[in-house]
């Protein structure tokens, strides 16, 4: 794996990661009952971007470390993906990475 993949995988990765635990425990200013005008009550009324991104890097780091385990390994490759069988077998002497 060459190291922009690692570092592309790295940011789909922590940007999933992102949008799965933004709503999380999201308080709107609606539930909060101070809607700062201007602003819709849908708004979040107590975000924390530092403490978000801490939050994401710390579930992200061990779920790359797993990922990129799983593929310098060869536990899983591309052939095993492959459920319509359309890449060619390998030629003898040809490796599978």
């Amino acid at each position: 794996m060459a190291i922009t993949s690692a570092i592309v995988l790295f940011a789909v990765i922590w940007f999933m990661t992102l949008f799965i635990v933004l709503p999380l425990r999201l308080r709107t200013q609606g539930d909060a009952g101070e809607i700062v005008p201007g602003t819709h009550a849908g708004a979040p009324a107590d975000f924390k971007p530092k403490r978000i991104a801490r939050l994401v890097t710390l579930i992200a780091v061990p779920l790359w470390l797993l990922v990129v385990g799983v593929i310098l390994s060869g536990v899983i490759s591309v052939r095993d993906l492959d459920v319509m069988h359309r890449m060619h077998a390998p030629a003898a002497g040809e490796t599978d990475g």
